[in-house]
């Protein structure tokens, strides 16, 4: 291996890395503040890139028909749940909420797709469509059972992913998608070679770590999710939503989840099922950061991507089996250096 080629697999590892570090800090957010493994992270990645591919196609994608139907199921547990508590005042605010707005950006996903938007037009919808479906799912699956054991809302957990598989089968078809590149030009420094494209995936990840920082240390709502996370009892004391954070976390989640599917096209082939490799890599990395640390989580994703990419070139046939053996010693020391104690009620 000489230097050349060395920097080439770099540079794929870090572009990889620093998707798979943004799946990782979707991982991190969910788990600190709501207690999920969020094991259907990769179908929303999947749904990010497969959405995209139906924009530039000119047809509306599978995307426009699920974002309806859960809205009209969320919105269905809502109306529920609200007459159940007497505020029959605050039901069409409720409803506007979990219904009218899903369906306007379906409804405008819908319109868009044959009229050809420019590139930037459609990632803004495709964002827009995927992270809708954050809160919903957590609307209707994971908040009425926010105070169950994480034993149990891993187990829900494995459920949704397996469901949305079938779903993303169902709306979206068994064929691959991948997106043209951004940018197919290249920068030169010295006898190394960057492309553009990667630059672009690295920064853009950059821009997306740097704005959830800001968000977390200069928002209310952000300082609120933080206080979530430290002590969920504690913020419910002092008038946090329980239900307003999960599903402001699950929102912030798969916005990240989305610009993943939408990095991750030009770079493989995606199909319906493909998020969930892609999840646990970054779920590698999450659990590097212990499930609690942003910046160790981001820095062992981006270890996973440069890992899985020297794998590729010294041995090709194991590098899924290298990347996912790193998990062992990790946990291993984890396990050896963190004090055990029963889970909080």
């Amino acid at each position: 291996m000489d230097l050349s080629i060395a920097a080439l697999l770099a540079q794929d590892g870090v572009t990889n890395g620093a998707i798979y570090a943004l799946l990782a800090l979707a991982l991190v957010l969910v788990f600190t503040v709501t207690r999920v493994i969020w094991v259907p992270a990769g179908e929303f990645v999947a749904y990010g890139t497969l959405t995209l591919a139906g924009l530039q196609l000119g047809k509306p994608p599978g995307t426009v028909g699920l974002l309806v139907g859960l809205a009209i199921v969320a919105g269905a547990v809502e109306a529920v749940a609200t007459l159940r508590r007497r505020e029959y005042a605050r039901l069409p605010l409720r409803l506007a909420l979990w219904v009218g707005v899903p369906v306007l950006i379906a409804a405008l996903v819908w319109w868009a797709a044959p009229r050809q938007f420019p590139l930037a037009v459609q990632v803004v919808l495709t964002v827009a469509a995927v992270t809708a479906m954050g809160p919903l799912q957590y609307r209707i699956v994971f908040q009425p059972i926010a105070d169950a054991s994480v034993l149990v809302l891993l187990i829900v957990s494995v459920a949704v992913h397996l469901a949305l598989t079938g779903l993303g089968l169902w709306f979206f078809g068994a064929e691959g998608s991948r997106t043209p590149a951004f940018s197919s030009a290249s920068l030169q420094w010295g006898e190394l070679t960057f492309s553009a494209q990667s630059l672009l995936v690295v920064l853009t990840s950059i821009v997306l770590i740097a704005a959830l920082r800001l968000f977390f240390g200069k928002t209310l709502y952000g300082k609120a999710l933080r206080a979530t996370a430290v002590n969920r009892v504690g913020a419910r004391l002092v008038g946090i939503s329980p239900g307003l954070a999960g599903s402001l976390t699950f929102a912030l989640a798969a916005l990240l989840c989305a610009f993943s599917g939408v990095l991750i096209g030009p770079i493989t082939t995606v199909y319906y099922d493909s998020g969930f490799l892609v999840s646990l890599k970054g779920f590698v990395g999450a659990i590097i950061g212990g499930l609690v640390s942003y910046p160790l989580a981001a820095a062992g994703a981006v270890l996973v991507g440069l890992l899985e990419s020297y794998s590729s070139f010294w041995a090709s046939a194991f590098k899924e089996v290298i990347v996912f053996t790193l998990i062992i010693p990790v946990l291993l020391w984890r396990s050896l250096t963190t004090r055990h104690h029963d889970e909080d009620a």
